[in-house]
């Protein structure tokens, strides 16, 4: 039973299908890690997948999808290298650690404008939104759900300034208003697919608004331009974010949100009741679908409490190395069943050691 925060458990029928590709790929005697990239087989693959995306995320025709190398470190990079100007000023929400390394990028490449933070209370809560937001920002960025700290902003606000997401660890978690953005960004190593692959979703608009000279590697232009195969794309990535986007569609996003709060509930309920365990988010209303972050009464039931977890096999709860503690990732792949366990353990683990 996978809790981890990333390369995170996928579903069991796209393990399947995908290690059965890599013996023969849909009967061509390849393997899908020998396909062609630029072959008709691989274009299938890319335009389901694009397809997939537009019709989860309800985007249209005017959003460019784009599946990039480098993860979301990269995306730090390119979105500023694309939108901010040397005499620009770009608009950030401080909310974790992911978003204060995506405004220190940032800073590389124009002046970086913090807009809220709770950096005061070690992120424990969100920060308020933002509302008073000056017109002339390039963007507005902001870090959906805090897989460290365990927070997560659960509706897409609209802004007067183009809004830039890093979705990386909550893309499809729920029903959201996608449309509010005009960049989403989002790591594949959660609940679209492997480690790998990037997905970024554009309005086509954006791309007009491109005015640094930068090299076409670094260009959401030019990557939209060649449908992604600027460069040999990470073909098995891609494949396998479009067999999990796939399951995703057949379960669908209502069913999906309906047991990511039912997980959540779940452990929360449990850690508000036990004595041993304590939630670390200060504010109930800001905890996170798809990260439950916790503590122990002690160091030594810290301890204590991995071994006896790992011994009922469940693992990658123990905490990002940041904060220390656990943190029990809820991806949409990560069944009831084994959140019920967990809840178990912590129940069993409390019998043993309350005295």
């Amino acid at each position: 039973m996978n809790f981890s925060g990333g390369p995170a458990a996928l579903p069991e029928e796209v393990l399947k299908e995908a290690s059965e590709a890599v013996v023969d790929y849909n009967g061509t005697g390849l393997s899908i890690l020998e396909l062609p990239h630029r072959g008709k087989d691989f274009e299938k693959i890319l335009e389901e997948a694009k397809e997939l995306v537009r019709e989860l995320c309800g985007l249209g025709s005017d959003y460019e999808i784009l599946w990039l190398h480098g993860g979301g470190r990269l995306q730090f990079c390119m979105v500023p290298m694309n939108f901010l100007g040397p005499e620009d000023t770009a608009g950030y929400v401080a909310s974790g650690h992911w978003a204060e390394e995506a405004m220190e990028y940032a800073a590389h490449y124009g002046d970086v404008q913090i807009l809220s933070t709770s950096r005061e209370d070690n992120y424990a809560h969100l920060p308020k939104w933002p509302t008073d937001v000056s017109n002339n920002l390039a963007y507005l960025h902001y870090t959906t759900n805090n897989t460290i700290y365990g927070t997560q902003f659960h509706t897409v606000p609209k802004g007067n300034v183009p809004l830039v997401a890093d979705m990386s660890s909550d893309i499809l978690c729920s029903k959201r208003d996608y449309t509010n953005c005009a960049l989403i960004y989002a790591a594949a190593q959660k609940n679209i697919g492997p480690a790998g692959a990037t997905m970024v979703a554009i309005r086509k608009d954006m791309l007009e608004r491109i005015h640094r000279d930068i090299p076409a590697m670094l260009s959401y232009k030019k990557h939209a331009e060649k449908n992604s195969l600027l460069n040999t794309p990470p073909v098995f990535a891609i494949y396998t974010s479009m067999l999990t986007l796939r399951w995703t569609k057949k379960k669908g996003i209502d069913a999906i949100e309906a047991e990511n709060r039912q997980k959540a509930t779940l452990l929360y309920n449990e850690i508000d009741r036990n004595s041993i365990f304590t939630g670390t988010v200060t504010n109930k209303a800001d905890r996170s679908l798809m990260n439950v972050c916790f503590t122990a009464n002690n160091s030594e039931n810290e301890k204590a409490f991995l071994q006896f977890c790992s011994e009922r096999d469940i693992t990658g709860i123990k905490g990002h190395r940041f904060v220390g503690g656990f943190r029990a990732s809820l991806y949409n792949a990560v069944s009831i069943q084994a959140t019920e366990s967990l809840v178990q353990a912590m129940q069993d683990f409390e019998k043993e050691n309350k005295y």
